[in-house]
């Protein structure tokens, strides 16, 4: 990457405002006429109305619904956040701040939050928002019959009442400082009540679209809410999303005019892609991570040193060097990134240790072993070839590894959290306890390795109540220990966001949560 990129890349970042982009670009020796051309395409103006966006997709599935409780794609995340809104937002620096909601106060102890609701937002059937919807939103995922992704972060939730007709009240049953940062959460978006139920058979929302045509998995079209009750945002006359399962096929149609911006790009192509004239690189460090699942109460994955054999026989320079082409970290078997609040910079970092996968392997009973692991390019882009490096890697160390390939379309419905080997892929959550409850909980839906282990539990939930900075420390760090040496999830890599999109697309600095400003594209960006 040159100079005036790494520039570019700043500024699109937010590191650097006008006046210092030009001073930089004329201390290394850039013309005046290209850096202010520079300039004048990075440090856009106010928001333009117009226009039809079009992004490629590389998630989704022919089973998506509008039923918050499955969300689990990109596709779904986007057409949320552009149909609906939430209580809570993440912005460009990974804080939580009010969307519908005016303020958030946490009383007695962190155990009640109260939520002012805003004023005058209606939804797109011209119902009024207001507490009802709410309720109605959080309870969709709270019954005892509910299989939502978020029914276990939510059980921390003991009653949601109104109080008067802008405030409402959430209980919880313990001390929660990151309660807030929990609302951002993309299957809580708010749906107009039916009722005390939200009907999930269609989608009415307050955000700044509503749905045109929707076939699931293949193109959503929305158009502009004259209503909107955010003047900066929706800026769009229309917008659509294409699922593009295949990387090569969505760079292909953004370099032809097809889209104006896509997801996940094909890193092994890249320094070609960024080298197109009309497209720029979007680069964002956030809290994501790649890894290998294993389920842990099917064998031969029931043995720990099984688990630990196959963490050391994994060669993570090579995945971030040669799958991620350097656009990312090392990982360390532990979802929690450097991004994190409370990210253990104490553990050994793990590195392909054949001789050790070994031991582990007779500790286990083993001189080699035979595992078949799971793999699409739809679990991130670069999973396949990540895949071939890791069987290469560990033959060094007696294991054995069959690749199998499995269809993108369909991965997330018949492969995660279906096969016991399997390549997956996480999005950022805002905090620590949210990353853990999600996916490390034994009682959560989404536990993909099916990991129980009763002291990170207890962990869990003691350091969620506790007040005390520097306890509540130690627990995350204890917690990412165990994670790390006993879990069975293998974190290979902390791969940054790579987005691209034509220089006529606008936006602020992006957010790192997920993809595309946090899957907000459609809603925050606009044309030159």
């Amino acid at each position: 990457m040159n100079r005036l990129s790494e520039l570019e890349r700043d500024a699109r970042l937010g590191r650097l405002d006008r006046r210092s982009f030009l001073k930089a670009a004329s201390a290394i020796g850039i013309g005046s006429a290209l850096s202010l051309s520079s300039a004048g395409r990075l440090f856009a103006q106010a928001p333009k109305k117009g226009g039809h966006f079009r992004v490629g997709s590389s998630n989704g599935a022919t089973t998506d619904s509008f039923d918050p409780a499955t969300y689990n794609n990109g596709f779904m995340r986007m057409t949320a956040s552009s149909v609906c809104n939430y209580l809570m937002e993440i912005n460009d620096r990974g804080e939580a701040v009010p969307e519908l909601a005016e303020s958030v106060e946490a009383t007695d102890g962190g155990t009640r939050f109260v939520i002012k609701l805003r004023k005058g937002v209606e939804f797109h059937n011209g119902k009024s928002f207001g507490p009802d919807d709410v309720i109605a939103s959080y309870n969709h995922h709270r019954g005892e019959a509910s299989t939502s992704a978020v029914k276990s972060i939510l059980a921390q939730v003991t009653d949601i009442a109104a109080d008067g007709p802008d405030t409402v009240i959430f209980t919880l049953e313990a001390p929660n400082a990151d309660f807030p940062s929990m609302m951002t959460d993309y299957h809580l978006p708010i749906f107009a009540a039916d009722g005390d139920k939200i009907d999930v058979q269609q989608m009415v929302g307050t955000g700044g679209y509503t749905i045109q045509a929707w076939d699931p998995g293949v193109r959503a079209r929305f158009e502009r809410n004259p209503n909107y009750w955010r003047s900066d945002r929706g800026n769009f006359d229309s917008a659509e999303i294409l699922f593009v399962a295949d990387a090569v096929a969505r760079t292909n149609a953004l370099t032809t005019g097809e889209v104006d911006a896509i997801d996940r790009c094909d890193m092994s192509t890249i320094h070609l892609l960024a080298r197109r004239p009309g497209i720029k690189i979007l680069e964002v460090t956030g809290t994501q991570y790649y890894s290998m699942l294993m389920f842990t109460d099917v064998a031969p994955f029931t043995d720990n040193n099984v688990r630990l054999a196959l963490k050391y026989a994994i060669d993570r320079e090579a995945i971030v060097k040669s799958v991620l082409r350097g656009y990312g970290k090392v990982g360390n078997d532990s979802p929690i990134t450097p991004s994190y609040r409370y990210y253990n910079d104490q553990m050994e970092q793990r590195v392909y240790d054949p001789e050790k996968a070994k031991f582990h392997l007779k500790q286990a009973g083993h001189d080699s072993i035979d595992v078949e692991l799971s793999v699409a390019d739809a679990a991130f882009v670069g999973a396949v070839d990540a895949a071939v490096l890791f069987k290469e890697h560990a033959a060094a160390a007696g294991i054995n590894v069959n690749v199998r390939r499995e269809p993108d379309d369909g991965y997330w419905v018949n492969v995660w959290r279906k096969k016991p080997f399997s390549m997956g892929y996480m999005g950022g959550r805002a905090t620590a306890d949210w990353m853990f409850s999600t996916s490390f909980d034994s009682a959560s839906a989404w536990n993909d390795t099916h990991w129980k282990n009763e002291r990170f539990d207890q962990l869990l939930r003691e350091a969620r109540a506790e007040l005390d900075e520097t306890k509540r420390k130690e627990m995350y760090f204890e917690m990412q220990q165990l994670v790390r040496d006993e879990g069975g999830t293998i974190v290979h890599s902390f791969p940054s966001i790579v987005d691209a999109a034509s220089d006529k697309v606008q936006h602020a600095p992006l957010a790192g949560n997920w993809p595309l400003d946090g899957h907000r594209c459609i809603d925050r960006w606009w044309f030159a």
